[in-house]
């Protein structure tokens, strides 16, 4: 991605520790607009899209909106499986803008608090223990 939206190189002018907060206000700008709220109107971050009012087709209208100032896709799942702006910013966050918030490298071979590394094969035994569980 070479060629950068304005809203993508004014983050990225940022501080590494303000980006979350400026994308955040990005995301509650098309949110807001959606909603036709003024700037002092309070969006709660944590309440649906559709409690807000939004419809399908409005939350559509965003996610186009957001693309073209991001420059990235979204997966409109991603909308509907994270339905509030909240959740939203964090998805963008950590699926979507990588390079702008890159995440925290794991810790290689970390023990589990068990004091050892979990198996494959535990692993797929908890997979099917839950399986049955949730089938029963």
């Amino acid at each position: 991605m070479t060629d950068r939206t304005e809203t993508v190189q004014a983050l990225l002018a940022l501080p590494g520790h303000e980006r979350l907060e400026a994308l955040e206000s990005v995301v509650v700008t098309e949110f807001r607009a959606a909603l036709l709220m003024t700037e002092d109107e309070g969006l709660p971050l944590d309440k649906a899209f559709f409690e807000l009012g939004l419809t399908s087709l409005r939350i559509t209208e965003v996610k186009r909106r957001l693309e073209d100032r991001l420059g990235c896709d979204i997966s409109a799942n991603a909308l509907f499986n994270r339905p509030t702006v909240r959740e939203l910013v964090a998805y963008l966050s950590t699926d979507v803008l990588t390079d702008l918030f890159p995440q925290p490298t794991a810790r290689a071979a970390a023990p589990s608090d068990s004091g050892g590394d979990v198996s494959d094969g535990d692993r797929a035994l908890v997979d099917d223990l839950l399986k049955d569980l949730y089938s029963a």
